[in-house]
């Protein structure tokens, strides 16, 4: 139960980071950093005590009932991980154009000079 609040307290300090800080790396760095807690997240659902790995074999198939790890979550989570690398890079792009144009990360000096 303990790892469940600690993924939360990891996805509250991503939001804070988003919502109050004024410099988009530190926002750039919230947003993954929520990115992270929710694959932990996910990992956690799937995890079993003393489950086994989600290959059967012949042998195993006679036995009946198996505890095995749910392999979804886990599929779900590698998909995550491309996504939120594809999306850390296009936001990291655009901080640079915008550090490029208006010489600051600061997002209330960029919305000051408005160009």
């Amino acid at each position: 139960m303990i790892n469940y609040f600690l993924c939360m307290i990891l996805f509250c300090v991503g939001v804070y980071a988003v919502a109050v800080k004024k410099n988009l790396i530190k926002m750039i760095i919230g947003v993954g950093i929520m990115e992270y807690a929710v694959n932990l997240f996910l990992i956690l659902i799937a995890y079993k005590q003393g489950a086994k790995f989600p290959i059967l074999s012949h042998a195993d198939a006679a036995g009946g009932k198996i505890n095995m790890v749910d392999p979804l979550p886990q599929a779900l989570v590698l998909t995550a991980i491309v996504i939120g690398l594809a999306t850390m890079a296009l936001m990291v792009a655009i901080a640079i154009r915008l550090y490029e144009k208006y010489g600051t990360f600061d997002i209330t000096r960029i919305k000051r000079l408005k160009g």
